[in-house]
């Protein structure tokens, strides 16, 4: 597949499109920042200044043209400017998750070889310096926030406006040089590396130029018709692919505006108050939000709760022919008009979600359910399947196509191929370049011809063209009698109840199929505190014998859903036992990006899942954790072992399984 040699004009790089939305769209808000509750704006003149300051500044410090630069900190415009900064100057940002505990961080930027590092606060400059005896190469450190680092050795250590102010100060010395780095850079410059998130190993460094990101960004903001006028908001971690091209491929691209919540804490709060156009979240934000308006309509009263379910039902009905342009009955329209002005749209304007006219999800498969609800409230949510090697984008939901049970059609420019495996293959202008220091997995991943490798195992329906995603490929098995086991379809299934955080089943080579289970705790504390049940843990709530009932129920429904799908029915959970405590990142349970380590979870709760199968009604586990300051401890449990009923399988449903 032949690979455009270069941008039309001219804007082959980032800091190119930096360039010109400062003329095109000079007085037209870049960023906003939220501290101490205030918005901060920066223009896109503006911007283009404080990072033009940042970026004679580090090469003042002595950054050098292919230089890596390590970026941790949550979402700011300060840490948006530097990773464009680096590209001006020739140097490649790698952002890392701000999350990470001191040996990932480690390994990421010995891996890359990181001779500088941007970050947010005395948090990040205390995990460098706890393992900087390994990182020989780690020269310099730059922070945004100066609290609590007065006393720090600042011969290696510098405040953020401070370089800014030594590049502004250093400007006829070092402003032609700056211009020539910009001015070296091409098509083929590396624009960021990115690192996996190692869900089968270490994170591979995933290399893509500054073509795979603008021709990514240019194809899909025309795709859905983004302008300069979007409003997003910047709140998942800057490590991870999508942000990347959100928030600054498309928004350089499309010269639109880029928002900084204040925190974590106040993220629903910021969301409310911008009201994005254009907004992204896993699925895991959708099903947390699912579940906080569940809480909240169990607490209200009688007659606004018959309204809300009332109302609801009507919506999932009518709602999604309504978004999608299809013929509905006057009766309905006017039915949902009521609903819209009652419940669908003050609700979408607590969720933040009031002006979305296009919204995704990704990373994960969604529940279909959870899907559905979003879209029956009138918001544009459509679903996209990705990779960081495809710099996001390997298929899109054109509107008026959007199906929960598929992903959609080719991007624009992407071409897909699926094996004699039922594996899915791709390749476009995003795909990435190689994986640093790894030419074994490049090879292995991509070949000769651009063609890449996802892992995932898929195929196209006949007639729509779209895209259906089983599962991983890995993850896809085959149960003992030889019917395909698909877990991750089922997970997403009993994920749909706001009292199930997360669910892993097993049953790959087995005769029936078993599942962990995590209990969200905000859900399930809330339906306690409303009951009078007292508890002082996670785990004492997730062993209590209402909860487990409760939890029996849902699996049980979710049983009866799966008899009547012909392709998995055979994949009713016959037993599960709800953990002991939540899934972590920190434990190596889960990647950064929350997704589950399904082989390290077999294996260290292998004797939970023993007793799943060999019909024990209970056993006692201990358990090895990792506490937020990094020391260790352990838990200990007696979980009961529940059984579930199974749905019986229509007969014409088992003919066509066989």
């Amino acid at each position: 597949m032949a690979q455009p040699s270069q941008a039309t004009d001219g804007m082959d790089s980032v800091p190119a499109l930096l360039q010109r939305n400062a003329t095109r769209f000079a007085d037209k808000s870049a960023y906003r920042e939220k501290e101490y509750g205030i918005w901060q704006c920066w223009t896109w003149a503006e911007a283009e200044k404080e990072i033009e300051a940042l970026a004679l500044g580090l090469i003042n410090l002595g950054v050098n043209e292919g230089d890596f630069i390590a970026i941790i900190g949550q979402n700011r415009p300060h840490f948006y400017w530097a990773m464009v900064a680096a590209q001006s100057v020739g140097a490649i940002p790698v952002p890392l998750y701000q999350d990470a505990a001191a040996p990932e961080m480690a390994y990421v930027m010995d891996h890359c070889g990181a001779r500088f590092a941007i970050v947010q606060d005395q948090e990040q400059v205390d995990k460098l310096i706890e393992v900087q005896e390994g990182l020989h190469q780690l020269e310099h450190m730059i922070y945004v926030d100066p609290r609590g680092l007065r006393k720090y050795d600042h011969h290696k250590l510098h405040r953020f406006i401070d370089i800014q102010e030594q590049g502004r100060a250093a400007y006829h010395e070092w402003i032609e040089d700056l211009k020539a780095r910009r001015g070296r850079l091409t098509y083929n410059s590396v624009c960021v590396m990115l690192y996996t998130s190692g869900t089968t190993g270490k994170p591979k460094g995933v290399v893509l130029s500054n073509r795979n990101i603008i021709e990514a960004s240019k194809s899909s903001s025309e795709f859905d018709k983004l302008t300069t006028d979007e409003e997003v908001l910047a709140y998942l971690p800057m490590a991870w692919v999508g942000d990347f091209i959100f928030s600054i491929g498309q928004a350089y691209w499309c010269g639109f505006c880029v928002n900084c919540p204040e925190s974590p804490e106040t993220m629903q709060t910021d969301l409310r108050e911008i009201g994005p156009t254009y907004y992204f979240a896993p699925p895991r934000v959708f099903e947390t939000q699912l579940t906080n308006v569940m809480i909240r309509m169990e607490d209200a009263g009688r007659v606004k709760k018959w309204l809300f379910d009332h109302f609801m039902a009507h919506a999932r009905r009518v709602g999604p022919s309504i978004l999608d342009g299809k013929p509905v009955s006057g009766m309905d329209r006017l039915k949902y008009a009521l609903g819209n002005l009652f419940i669908y749209g003050p609700l979408k304007d607590t969720l933040g979600l009031g002006r979305v006219r296009v919204g995704y999800t990704a990373g994960e498969a969604i529940g279909p359910e959870i899907f559905d609800f979003y879209r029956s409230l009138g918001i544009n949510l459509k679903q996209l399947y990705g990779q960081t090697e495809a710099s996001v984008f390997i298929t899109l939901q054109p509107d008026g196509e959007v199906r929960s049970d598929t992903v959609g059609v080719p991007a624009p420019g992407v071409e897909i191929k699926i094996s004699d495996t039922g594996e899915v293959f791709y390749r476009s202008a995003g795909t990435f370049e190689y994986y640093y220091k790894n030419p074994e997995s490049t090879a292995s991943t991509k070949d000769a011809d651009g063609w890449v490798a996802t892992g995932d195992a898929g195929f196209f329906e006949e007639g729509s063209g779209h895209l259906r995603i089983i599962d991983r490929a890995k993850d896809v098995g085959k149960m003992a009698d030889g019917r395909l086991f698909a877990p991750k379809y089922v997970e997403n299934k009993l994920k749909f109840y706001p009292n199930i955080l997360e669910a892993v089943v097993f049953g790959n080579g087995r005769n029936a199929c078993s599942a962990f289970i995590n209990i969200d705790l905000t859900a399930v504390g809330n339906w306690a505190e409303r009951n009078n049940i007292g508890y002082a843990s996670y785990q004492e709530l997730a062993g209590h014998p209402s909860v487990l009932e409760t939890i029996k129920a849902h699996v049980e429904e979710v049983n009866r859903s799966l008899a009547d799908d012909p392709m998995l029915s055979h994949c009713q959970v016959h037993r599960f036992l709800v953990l002991h405590k939540e899934l972590d990142a920190d434990d190596g349970e889960m990647t950064r990006t929350r997704k589950v380590r399904r082989s390290v979870i077999s294996e260290k709760f292998d004797d939970l899942l023993t007793a799943l199968y060999d019909g024990s009604s209970e056993i006692y586990t201990t358990t090895e954790v990792t506490y937020e300051d990094g020391r260790k401890g352990a838990i200990s449990a007696t979980l009961k072992i529940v059984d579930a009923k199974v749905a019986p399988v229509a007969a014409a449903h088992k003919v066509a399984a066989e």
